[in-house]
């Protein structure tokens, strides 16, 4: 079973799977897809994580391919700028090297079965004829009209939905890559346009340097089961301190009461306030997860009104997919940009976008996240992985949303293992997430104390409740991304059951 945001890229997961690939290569295929047919949320510009299961190993395999800032980058440069923020657009220094491609190479190298050339064949078919684009990337496609060489989709003038897009540079290197190798990628035309843009950002030797790590991953108890994230640099630690708060709740199993409504919003609160001082490339993630850590914040939460926040510390645009195969090996695997198109910057000959990941990092010089050189930046990315207590796969749950991932992934976990909600319903249902005061989707807990509730749909009663315990609440349109794109592949008695993100036009699950 593959679920992602594409029924194009879940066909040619499965597709994959049919030709004796590993859940591995149907993740990959998945992904290359997405890097084609959806670059406003992804690419091969951007980043990736993974988490793999691999039956009767005792935990997954983590990988980080988040990119590394070049040996260019200077801090100094942005005060002269006159910066107190990283640049959000067009500047190579939110731009760490991006480390898809690594990602992929990585995941195949350790886990696949068929050749590269098999596993990218889908993707590099459909770059070269065309695909159908989609109405959310029609809509995107606006914020490309001042954008130089995009012309891929305005090649007919403005596109419509349905229309074939073709993308034949990007195709070539893909078959490149597939041939090739890593070389052909990073040292071939992609890093000459990246090393040209760049303009002393970057090194040959940054790029002769894999962005892709096996890290250990992290865990906890919670909800009855052993939940799987990925070590700081990602905040899938929050995840993971969020649902272990959570468990501590007696959380009630009807989600249809305001007080589980509640207490998973006060969980997250608890779980997130001190992110922005927390997480960096060396923070200690078992530290972040200890219980005499967490315990105290579950302490304050009450089912009668909302907590106070500990004194003294103060719209993004990603793809989740994940696959499962015949061995129940399983992968939860996810890819982004940052924000919508990323950086706003393609390169003139091989039309790649580039990601902005780099708005991560802080311009504060004393900070440990600080903009510096060769540093990952703070991510967003958090796919989770879940176990029953015996080590078997139980569940891949992840999604994008930028700061909302790990509130997003707790509602989920909670509507699975306390309500005991199938994957379908569980996806459909209405969710909430925490928006600052001027919030951009990456900087929700810049001010901790001024967050504010957000209910997805108009559920006037439940509004009513939680404002009476004291939450900031107000409400956004159902079937709203800004409450992520979610997918759930869940195994119970040797049962797979999968469902896409209704919230996404062409989502699909495919199955065999």
């Amino acid at each position: 079973m593959v679920c992602s945001t594409d029924h194009l890229a879940s066909g040619a997961g499965v597709a994959t799977l049919r030709k004796g690939g590993s859940a591995a290569d149907a993740a990959i295929a998945a992904s290359a897809v997405l890097a084609v047919t959806n670059q406003h949320m992804c690419g091969v510009g951007g980043d990736l994580w993974a988490l793999v299961h691999v039956p009767g190993e005792p935990k997954p395999f983590a990988l980080n391919a988040s990119g590394h800032s070049g040996s260019g980058a200077d801090i100094a440069g942005l005060e002269r700028d006159g910066l107190v923020e990283m640049p959000f657009h067009k500047d190579p220094r939110s731009i760490p090297i991006p480390g898809c491609v690594d990602g992929w190479l990585a995941l195949h190298e350790r886990f696949g079965r068929l050749p590269l050339r098999e596993v990218l064949a889908d993707a590099i078919d459909l770059a070269i004829d065309g695909f159908p684009i989609s109405a959310e990337c029609v809509q995107a496609t606006k914020l490309l009209t001042e954008i130089d060489n995009t012309q891929d989709y305005f090649a007919n003038g403005s596109p419509q939905v349905g229309q074939l897009i073709r993308r034949a540079k990007l195709g070539e290197t893909l078959r490149e890559l597939a041939n090739d190798g890593r070389e052909s990628f990073y040292l071939g035309k992609f890093g000459e346009e990246l090393l040209s843009f760049g303009a002393g950002e970057y090194t040959i030797e940054d790029l002769q340097t894999t962005q892709a790590d096996w890290v250990e991953p992290l865990s906890v108890q919670a909800f009855g089961q052993r939940i799987w994230s990925l070590p700081p640099n990602s905040q899938g630690y929050l995840c993971l301190s969020s649902a272990w708060i959570a468990d501590q709740l007696n959380l009630p199993s009807d989600t249809s009461d305001p007080i589980f409504w509640h207490l998973l919003a006060e969980a997250a609160l608890q779980a997130g306030f001190d992110r922005p001082e927390v997480l960096h490339q060396d923070a200690d993630g078992q530290a972040l997860l200890d219980p005499r850590r967490l315990q105290p914040r579950a302490s304050a939460i009450s089912a009668s009104q909302s907590s106070v926040l500990p004194t003294g510390v103060n719209d993004g645009d990603t793809i989740y997919l994940n696959a499962v195969d015949e061995n129940r090996m399983g992968v939860s695997l996810i890819q982004s940009n940052a924000s919508g198109w990323g950086a706003l910057v393609f390169l003139p000959e091989t039309r790649i976008s580039l990601h902005n990941r780099g708005i991560g990092f802080s311009t504060d010089p004393s900070s440990e996240a600080a903009y510096g050189p060769q540093r990952r930046p703070p991510h967003t990315l958090a796919p989770t992985l879940v176990q029953d207590l015996n080590g078997s796969l139980r569940a891949l749950i992840g999604t994008m949303g930028g700061d909302s991932q790990p509130q997003i992934v707790l509602q989920l976990l909670a509507r699975l293992f306390v309500a005991e909600e199938d994957p379908g319903t569980a996806l459909a249902s209405p969710r909430w997430r925490f928006s600052g005061s001027t919030s951009n989707g990456f900087n929700t807990w810049a001010d901790p104390q001024n967050v504010r509730l957000e209910i997805e749909g108009n559920h006037p009663e439940l509004t009513d409740v939680l404002a009476r315990l004291g939450h900031a609440v107000s409400s956004l349109p159902a079937n709203n991304s800004a409450f992520g794109h979610a997918h759930i592949i869940s195994l119970e008695a040797g049962v797979l059951s999968g469902a896409s993100e209704p919230r996404v036009s062409v989502s699909g699950t495919a199955a065999y």
